[in-house]
């Protein structure tokens, strides 16, 4: 039985109540207090005290402080008035009861309309910190792009400053050119005749140079020119490609199906809706679902699943046939707790992973470990060993799914004995 405490002191004003209590060995620890509207209990074993108070109170703003073998509480009015009694006369057993459990249910109430309004903020804060990273990146993207741009536009004037360089040189060249065919055709005109041109004499013996080795080296480069082949005529070569295959017997391949998973997917690409209104104050890259995968897999490295949940759930609305996007969203739930959102996901994804080929044999087997991992979490041990068996058909060899597996038949072997004991 509780030693109820009787022993108390308490003044007030029109505004507030001022309590104390004393209490032996009090510590914030161990002490449990409640405070209501109408109602005020401490709770240390073994001594409670409780008092119904005379008029309603903010318990919200009232507060109390522990220490020195003592509580003392400050309790604010909702009414500035003078109380005659610090609890409310005449009150019996039944008004006791259901003064308490109205206060329990205001208690409730409050409590969770607090964790509604905290979640509420942490949502608000996850998305706005989602816009402030995309507004980054977008500023980062288009900063990299006036650089690409200015960068093409010093190349051209470069190149448009070469080309000016050599249309100069050419005409510096042309021009000791023309004034010599203009004195040639001033001579011909005056009647000046030409010189006669001299016939050329084979070099003798006498004028070669002495060092003969110098001049066969002459003479044979000189050979060489003349012996140039002309350029061959261009042609076309025609090339053609085996088409691929699998390495394998033709009644084990599986051509058909790959080709059939390569043309899902393709048509789940083409297969966007952007045009819808909600979607019409969305930006380009914002309706692109491969866009929003990358930005959720970078939330998802950084933790915050959150808003990870939001990029995976947009690309979802845009294009709901891309399996990865289930499978990215169901790691999300998974970190989040979400176990049966987790089963769902991880279920729609084996669902688009047909027909189950070499191409998509990684994806069918993360999407068997994360259910099954649900599976386990809700105790439902038999259904994630049968999802984590699946995946070792996919992949035999991966060690880590082998010794899960193994922990699950533990578990389930360790469950039979003790139902049976």
């Amino acid at each position: 039985m509780p030693v109820r405490v009787s022993e108390f002191s308490w003044q007030q004003t029109p505004a507030a109540v001022f309590l104390s209590l004393p209490l032996r060995g009090v510590c914030v620890r161990d002490a449990d207090v409640f405070c209501g509207e109408s109602y005020l209990k401490v709770n240390f074993p073994p001594f409670l005290f409780e008092v119904f108070l005379y008029a309603p109170i903010d318990d919200g703003n009232s507060k109390a402080k522990i220490g020195n073998d003592m509580i003392l509480f400050t309790l604010y009015k909702k009414e500035p008035l003078m109380w005659e009694t610090l609890s409310m006369p005449g009150v019996d057993k039944e008004t006791m009861q259901r003064i308490r459990e109205k206060s329990i249910l205001q208690a409730q109430e409050k409590a969770k309309e607090a964790t509604e309004a905290k979640a509420t903020a942490k949502r608000e804060d996850q998305r706005y910190t989602l816009g402030v990273m995309m507004k980054i990146e977008e500023e980062e993207r288009k900063k990299i792009e006036d650089m690409k741009e200015n960068e093409r536009k010093k190349a051209t004037r470069e190149l448009e400053a070469w080309k000016e360089s050599q249309r100069q040189a050419e005409k510096q060249k042309s021009i000791p050119r023309k004034e010599k065919c203009q004195r040639g055709k001033q001579a011909e005109e005056r009647g000046v005749p030409k010189p006669p041109s001299l016939p050329r004499k084979a070099p003798s013996a006498a004028r070669l140079p002495q060092r003969g080795r110098n001049w066969e080296n002459i003479f044979s480069e000189k050979l060489k020119e003349d012996s140039v082949p002309a350029p061959r005529p261009a042609g076309n070569i025609q090339i053609s490609f085996t088409p691929r295959a699998f390495p394998t017997a033709l009644r084990e391949s599986q051509v058909a199906e790959e080709e059939e998973w390569l043309h899902k997917q393709a048509e789940a690409r083409r297969a966007l809706s952007t045009d819808l209104p909600e979607f019409s104050d969305l930006k380009e890259e914002e309706k692109n679902p491969d866009w929003l995968k990358e930005k959720g897999n970078k939330l998802f490295a950084t933790e915050n699943y959150l808003a990870a949940v939001d990029a995976y759930n947009l690309a979802i609305r845009l294009n709901s046939k891309i399996p990865l996007l289930y499978l990215n969203r169901a790691a999300c739930h998974l970190k989040l707790r979400n176990l049966h959102k987790a089963i769902e996901d991880s279920s729609k994804a084996l669902e688009l992973l047909t027909p189950p080929v070499s191409d998509n044999a990684n994806a069918r087997m993360k999407a068997h470990v994360r259910r099954g991992t649900a599976f386990c979490q809700l105790e439902l041990y038999v259904e994630g060993l049968q999802d984590y068996e699946a995946a070792l058909k996919i992949d035999p060899s991966n060690t880590v799914v082998q010794n899960d597996a193994e922990k699950i038949r533990n578990i389930i072997q360790g469950t039979a004995l003790k139902s049976r004991d």
